[in-house]
Protein backbone atom coordinates (compact mmCIF):
# COMPACT_ATOMS: atom_id res chain seq x y z
CA UNK A 1 0.00 0.00 0.00
CA UNK A 2 2.83 2.40 0.85
CA UNK A 3 4.73 1.57 -2.35
CA UNK A 4 1.64 2.40 -4.40
CA UNK A 5 0.96 5.58 -2.43
CA UNK A 6 4.53 6.71 -3.21
CA UNK A 7 4.18 5.73 -6.92
CA UNK A 8 6.98 3.16 -6.63
CA UNK A 9 4.65 0.42 -7.88
CA UNK A 10 1.26 0.76 -9.57
CA UNK A 11 -2.04 0.65 -7.72
CA UNK A 12 -2.93 -2.51 -9.64
CA UNK A 13 0.31 -4.22 -8.59
CA UNK A 14 -0.34 -3.21 -4.99
CA UNK A 15 -3.83 -4.72 -5.05
CA UNK A 16 -2.51 -7.89 -6.69
CA UNK A 17 0.15 -8.26 -3.97
CA UNK A 18 -2.26 -7.56 -1.10
CA UNK A 19 -4.89 -9.98 -2.42
CA UNK A 20 -2.23 -12.59 -3.11
CA UNK A 21 -0.76 -12.26 0.38
CA UNK A 22 -4.21 -12.79 1.86
CA UNK A 23 -4.62 -16.07 -0.03
CA UNK A 24 -1.18 -17.22 1.16
CA UNK A 25 -2.10 -16.35 4.76
CA UNK A 26 -5.46 -18.10 4.50
CA UNK A 27 -3.83 -21.25 3.15
CA UNK A 28 -1.11 -21.27 5.84
CA UNK A 29 -3.68 -20.81 8.61
CA UNK A 30 -5.97 -23.52 7.22
CA UNK A 31 -3.08 -25.96 6.82
CA UNK A 32 -3.53 -26.15 3.04
CA UNK A 33 -0.08 -24.60 2.55
CA UNK A 34 2.66 -26.21 4.67
CA UNK A 35 5.67 -23.98 5.29
CA UNK A 36 8.72 -25.24 3.42
CA UNK A 37 11.40 -25.83 6.07
CA UNK A 38 14.07 -25.63 3.34
CA UNK A 39 13.20 -22.00 2.61
CA UNK A 40 15.82 -19.56 3.86
CA UNK A 41 13.25 -17.86 6.07
CA UNK A 42 9.52 -17.08 6.23
CA UNK A 43 9.90 -13.94 4.09
CA UNK A 44 11.57 -15.80 1.22
CA UNK A 45 8.96 -18.54 1.47
CA UNK A 46 6.06 -16.10 1.29
CA UNK A 47 7.64 -14.12 -1.55
CA UNK A 48 8.30 -17.29 -3.59
CA UNK A 49 4.76 -18.58 -2.99
CA UNK A 50 3.25 -15.19 -3.86
CA UNK A 51 5.25 -15.02 -7.10
CA UNK A 52 3.98 -18.49 -8.05
CA UNK A 53 0.43 -17.24 -7.62
CA UNK A 54 0.48 -13.76 -9.15
CA UNK A 55 3.59 -13.75 -11.36
CA UNK A 56 6.33 -11.10 -11.47
CA UNK A 57 4.29 -8.65 -9.41
CA UNK A 58 5.05 -10.91 -6.46
CA UNK A 59 8.75 -10.01 -6.68
CA UNK A 60 7.89 -6.36 -6.07
CA UNK A 61 6.85 -7.29 -2.52
CA UNK A 62 10.53 -6.99 -1.61
CA UNK A 63 10.91 -3.47 -3.04
CA UNK A 64 12.58 -1.03 -0.59
CA UNK A 65 12.87 -3.80 2.01
CA UNK A 66 15.52 -6.10 3.38
CA UNK A 67 15.02 -9.21 5.45
CA UNK A 68 17.07 -7.37 8.07
CA UNK A 69 14.39 -4.75 8.65
CA UNK A 70 11.61 -7.29 8.12
CA UNK A 71 12.91 -9.55 10.90
CA UNK A 72 13.39 -6.57 13.21
CA UNK A 73 9.79 -5.59 12.43
CA UNK A 74 8.48 -9.11 13.14
CA UNK A 75 10.12 -9.21 16.57
CA UNK A 76 8.76 -5.80 17.53
CA UNK A 77 5.23 -6.66 16.35
CA UNK A 78 5.34 -9.90 18.34
CA UNK A 79 6.61 -8.18 21.50
CA UNK A 80 4.06 -5.36 21.19
CA UNK A 81 1.31 -7.99 21.30
CA UNK A 82 2.97 -9.82 24.18
CA UNK A 83 3.35 -6.65 26.28
CA UNK A 84 -0.33 -5.90 25.77
CA UNK A 85 -1.39 -9.46 26.62
CA UNK A 86 0.80 -9.67 29.74
CA UNK A 87 -0.26 -6.23 30.98
CA UNK A 88 -3.92 -7.29 30.75
CA UNK A 89 -3.20 -10.53 32.64
CA UNK A 90 -1.39 -8.66 35.41
CA UNK A 91 -4.27 -6.17 35.59
CA UNK A 92 -6.69 -9.08 36.10
CA UNK A 93 -4.46 -10.54 38.82
CA UNK A 94 -4.22 -7.19 40.59
CA UNK A 95 -8.01 -6.90 40.66
CA UNK A 96 -8.31 -10.38 42.21
CA UNK A 97 -5.80 -9.36 44.92
CA UNK A 98 -7.73 -6.16 45.65
CA UNK A 99 -11.03 -8.04 45.90
CA UNK A 100 -9.54 -10.66 48.19
CA UNK A 101 -7.83 -8.04 50.36
CA UNK A 102 -11.14 -6.27 50.85
CA UNK A 103 -12.72 -9.53 52.00
CA UNK A 104 -9.85 -10.29 54.40
CA UNK A 105 -9.33 -6.83 55.90
CA UNK A 106 -9.93 -8.14 59.44
CA UNK A 107 -8.21 -11.53 59.09
CA UNK A 108 -5.15 -11.47 61.36
CA UNK A 109 -2.08 -13.52 60.50
CA UNK A 110 1.60 -13.72 61.34
CA UNK A 111 3.98 -11.60 59.32
CA UNK A 112 7.40 -13.14 58.67
CA UNK A 113 10.88 -11.73 58.18
CA UNK A 114 13.92 -13.91 57.40
CA UNK A 115 11.65 -16.99 57.62
CA UNK A 116 10.90 -16.17 61.27
CA UNK A 117 7.68 -14.98 62.85
CA UNK A 118 7.71 -11.23 63.34
CA UNK A 119 4.76 -8.85 63.72
CA UNK A 120 1.05 -9.50 63.38
CA UNK A 121 -0.51 -8.28 60.14
CA UNK A 122 -3.76 -8.85 58.29
CA UNK A 123 -4.11 -11.12 55.29
CA UNK A 124 -5.17 -8.00 53.38
CA UNK A 125 -1.85 -6.34 54.23
CA UNK A 126 0.02 -9.43 52.99
CA UNK A 127 -1.96 -9.52 49.73
CA UNK A 128 -1.53 -5.80 49.16
CA UNK A 129 2.25 -6.21 49.29
CA UNK A 130 1.85 -8.30 46.14
CA UNK A 131 -0.52 -5.73 44.71
CA UNK A 132 2.38 -3.30 44.89
CA UNK A 133 4.84 -5.73 43.31
CA UNK A 134 2.57 -6.69 40.44
CA UNK A 135 1.63 -3.04 39.88
CA UNK A 136 5.31 -2.27 39.32
CA UNK A 137 5.54 -5.25 36.97
CA UNK A 138 2.65 -3.83 34.96
CA UNK A 139 4.38 -0.44 34.85
CA UNK A 140 7.60 -2.08 33.67
CA UNK A 141 5.87 -3.73 30.70
CA UNK A 142 4.15 -0.46 29.81
CA UNK A 143 7.47 1.37 29.95
CA UNK A 144 9.24 -1.35 27.96
CA UNK A 145 6.55 -1.06 25.29
CA UNK A 146 7.48 2.58 24.65
CA UNK A 147 10.88 1.40 23.37
CA UNK A 148 9.49 -1.59 21.47
CA UNK A 149 6.82 0.55 19.77
CA UNK A 150 9.18 2.02 17.16
CA UNK A 151 9.18 1.16 13.46
CA UNK A 152 12.36 -0.34 11.91
CA UNK A 153 10.84 -1.04 8.48
CA UNK A 154 12.37 1.16 5.79
CA UNK A 155 15.87 0.83 7.21
CA UNK A 156 16.79 -1.71 4.53
CA UNK A 157 19.86 -3.83 5.18
CA UNK A 158 21.32 -1.10 7.42
CA UNK A 159 21.47 2.21 5.55
CA UNK A 160 17.99 2.86 4.22
CA UNK A 161 16.88 2.73 0.59
CA UNK A 162 17.23 4.87 -2.51
CA UNK A 163 13.46 4.71 -3.03
CA UNK A 164 11.45 7.68 -1.84
CA UNK A 165 9.35 5.78 0.71
CA UNK A 166 6.98 7.06 3.39
CA UNK A 167 7.94 5.59 6.76
CA UNK A 168 5.33 7.63 8.63
CA UNK A 169 2.68 5.96 6.45
CA UNK A 170 4.10 2.56 7.44
CA UNK A 171 4.17 3.46 11.14
CA UNK A 172 0.54 4.55 11.08
CA UNK A 173 -0.63 1.48 9.11
CA UNK A 174 1.23 -0.93 11.40
CA UNK A 175 0.29 0.87 14.61
CA UNK A 176 3.73 2.11 15.71
CA UNK A 177 4.09 5.24 17.82
CA UNK A 178 7.45 6.30 16.36
CA UNK A 179 9.91 5.65 13.53
CA UNK A 180 13.49 4.58 14.35
CA UNK A 181 15.68 7.28 12.80
CA UNK A 182 18.93 5.31 12.32
CA UNK A 183 18.81 2.22 10.11
CA UNK A 184 21.94 0.60 11.50
CA UNK A 185 20.57 0.82 15.03
CA UNK A 186 17.12 -0.33 13.86
CA UNK A 187 18.31 -3.59 12.32
CA UNK A 188 21.31 -4.43 14.51
CA UNK A 189 20.24 -3.86 18.12
CA UNK A 190 17.94 -6.02 20.23
CA UNK A 191 18.16 -4.18 23.55
CA UNK A 192 14.36 -3.87 23.60
CA UNK A 193 14.05 -7.69 23.52
CA UNK A 194 16.51 -8.06 26.42
CA UNK A 195 14.50 -5.46 28.34
CA UNK A 196 11.29 -7.40 27.68
CA UNK A 197 12.90 -10.62 28.95
CA UNK A 198 14.04 -8.75 32.06
CA UNK A 199 10.46 -7.60 32.71
CA UNK A 200 9.30 -11.22 32.35
CA UNK A 201 11.99 -12.47 34.75
CA UNK A 202 11.05 -9.96 37.45
CA UNK A 203 7.33 -10.72 37.09
CA UNK A 204 8.04 -14.46 37.30
CA UNK A 205 10.15 -13.89 40.42
CA UNK A 206 7.17 -12.19 42.08
CA UNK A 207 4.82 -14.96 40.94
CA UNK A 208 7.23 -17.63 42.21
CA UNK A 209 7.54 -15.89 45.57
CA UNK A 210 3.77 -15.56 45.84
CA UNK A 211 3.24 -19.25 45.04
CA UNK A 212 5.89 -20.31 47.55
CA UNK A 213 4.30 -18.24 50.31
CA UNK A 214 0.83 -19.57 49.56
Amino acid sequence: AMLAACNIITKNESLQIIDGLQTVLDDIESGALPIDENAEDIHMFVEAELTKRIGDSGKRLHTARSRNDQVALDIRLFLKNECDRIEKSIKDLIQVLLNKAEQEADTVMTGYTHLQRAQPVTLAYHLLAYYQMFSRDKERFADCLTRIDRLPLGSGALAGTTYNTDRDFLAEELGFAKVLPNGMDAVADRDFAIEFINCCAIAMMHLSRFCEEL
